[in-house]
């Protein structure tokens, strides 16, 4: 960071253990990304009524270049998981800055089309093959919006592909052929 962090206590003394914690939080943080300018936590005991309990409320501010970003009011009965849960929205919202920042984009997956080509004896699972001639594994878990059963070899399907342990395997397989666009 450019400049130190800063840690602010409201409605609460200053806790070293806490404290450790927020830097501990805000060091990986820098680590992940140099280029923060600062970083700015708020920790608050909010008082209210006996039976409601009492929450800690964590706010979050970084500065990067070109960006004001913000994790406001995370509240939760256990300071650190505040704290935790606080830092872990923001290291979401850092990543989205930072690939904005080198001008990415988030990449989705590109479908594929195939064909159910055949299932194993015991009809658990099958194979689809593209117009390439490549295979991939599917099961049940991986159909989306039809049954498993309803799906005999020659349906046309659409699927992400994806390299697993087993080899290619097919995720989100639907029926027929879908554009995009």
């Amino acid at each position: 960071m450019k400049q130190p962090l800063e840690i602010r206590f409201i409605g609460m003394p200053s806790s070293e253990a806490v404290e450790s914690a927020a830097r501990d939080k805000a060091l990986r943080l820098d680590r992940f990304c140099p280029s923060i300018m600062t970083c700015r936590v708020a920790i608050e005991h909010k008082q209210k009524h006996q039976h409601q309990g009492q929450p800690f409320a964590v706010r979050v501010d970084v500065t990067l270049p070109g960006h004001e970003l913000t994790v406001n009011r995370v509240e939760h009965e256990d300071v650190y998981v505040a704290l935790r849960e606080a830092f872990d929205d923001m290291r979401r919202q850092v990543e989205d800055a930072v690939r904005l920042l080198r001008g990415q984009e988030k990449q989705h997956p590109t479908a594929l089309h195939g064909e159910v080509v055949r299932f194993d004896a015991e009809g658990k699972f099958g194979f689809i093959r593209t117009a390439d001639g490549d295979e991939y594994w599917f099961s049940a878990e991986n159909v989306v919006n039809e049954p498993f059963e309803s799906m005999p070899v020659g349906t046309q399907v659409q699927f992400i592909p994806e390299v697993a342990a087993e080899g290619r395997q097919a995720k989100r397989v639907s029926v027929g052929r879908h554009s995009f666009g």
